[in-house]
């Protein structure tokens, strides 16, 4: 009857870990669904609101790129480029990046809002950190030519107009998109409410193939490191802490729950290495603590076919290192998780996501490290053998 019962709590507990599981992967397909919606207005006459030579270019080749934006663009022999962005805008601003690898640091932005008294404003910003001071504005190295830029408001969509004239015709290019919802200040712009980052193919004339399989690969590298660092690892060690007196059930639980994060954690850092080599992208931190958190992983799995008897007296330190190895371990996985969301350009819905599983891991474990300190001292209170003896 007790086996029975520990069974019971495990499957509860494997259970709440799979309901998470799903619940966070419905947070990511809504995203999906959100990001494929891209827009539908690659048909809308630009000449009733545009000035010339924006208003008549003909033979624009249109592409929705990310959310609601939408790229028209054309390229002559000379390598002018002309590029109008399009995108739902109701207040602050509206930007378009080109980066040199895809990151934000070192790339130069055309950027466009209207103030709140619906004057229309654009410039060109060097960004050169990550931090507002140093989105500077009227720097930049865009070579932009003698036409103006414009912009303007047609409903509710807002369209950029501009032309750059690079050395060479342009072909794959990685693009920065973002927006955000405060107005500029003195043309100081405000954090930016969400990013993305896209390879966008010039000569083919919307997001690439090349460009959909690193996008892809970006996406499915968090999505395993979410899965085996922030649901499978740490459900692992729940188990083997607050069920240990289900033995031996817990034991098996908690080795086959290590397993698998343990591969999900080798297959995100396997995908890593593969998106690194497509994109070169510079990101020393989140990859030294990705390759360190395997390390820590490799040596938890070699400490389990090491690890001495009960009875024998290096145990205990056996049992101090898997514990803080682990834990360390744990701790590094939620730290690297958050910053991949944030040098990835993710959206909101992978930070709603990954919030909404950490909650719920954090919401576990002070549950269950309450009922297991009652667990205790129901113990204590029950059995008089644990009581001092006065008498030396």
């Amino acid at each position: 009857m007790a086996y029975s019962r520990s069974g019971a709590s495990s499957i509860s507990l494997l259970f709440g870990c799979f309901v998470v599981w799903q619940a966070s992967l419905s947070f990511f397909a809504v995203a999906d669904e959100v990001e494929a919606g891209g827009s539908n207005l690659c048909g809308t006459d630009l000449s009733t609101f545009l000035p010339p030579p924006y208003s008549n270019m003909s033979k624009m080749i249109c592409s929705p790129v990310w959310n609601t934006f939408t790229v028209r663009y054309t390229q002559n022999k000379d390598n002018v480029l002309t590029i109008i962005l399009s995108a739902v805008y109701t207040t602050g601003w509206v930007g378009i990046g080109f980066s040199r690898d895809g990151m934000m640091v070192g790339s130069s932005a055309i950027v466009g809002w209207f103030n709140k008294a619906g004057h229309a404003r654009i410039k060109q910003y060097y960004l050169q950190g990550t931090k507002t001071t140093q989105v500077i504005p009227d720097k930049g190295e865009l070579p932009l030519t003698k036409i103006p830029s414009a912009v303007a408001l047609h409903g509710a969509t807002m369209y950029m107009a501009f032309q750059i004239k690079p050395e060479d015709h342009l072909t794959h290019q990685p693009i920065l998109l973002a927006f955000g919802s405060g107005y500029p200040v003195h043309s100081r712009l405000t954090h930016h409410d969400d990013k993305t980052t896209i390879l966008f193919d010039f000569s083919a004339g919307s997001v690439s193939t090349g460009s959909k399989g690193v996008v892809e690969l970006k996406k499915n590298h968090g999505i395993l490191g979410i899965v085996g660092w922030g649901l499978f690892l740490p459900c692992g060690a729940i188990v083997a802490r607050y069920f240990r007196h289900k033995d031996p059930l817990w034991f098996y639980l908690h080795i086959s729950i290590q397993f698998v994060g343990f591969i999900f954690g080798l297959a995100t850092v396997v995908a890593g290495t593969q998106l690194y080599n497509k994109i070169h992208a510079h990101v020393p931190t989140h990859r030294g603590i990705g390759i360190f958190v395997l390390t820590l992983s490799i040596l938890q799995v070699m400490a389990f076919f090491l690890r001495p008897n009960h009875e024998a007296k290096t145990r205990k330190y056996w049992n101090w290192y898997h514990h803080w190895v682990g834990r360390i371990a744990l701790f590094l996985g939620a730290v690297n998780i958050v910053l991949g969301i944030q040098i990835g350009n993710a959206g909101n819905s992978w930070k709603i996501s990954y919030g909404f599983l950490l909650g719920a891991v954090l919401i576990s474990v002070f549950a269950l490290e309450a009922l297991l300190f009652m667990r205790k001292s129901e113990k204590l209170n029950e059995n008089p053998a644990f009581q001092m003896n006065p008498v030396m």
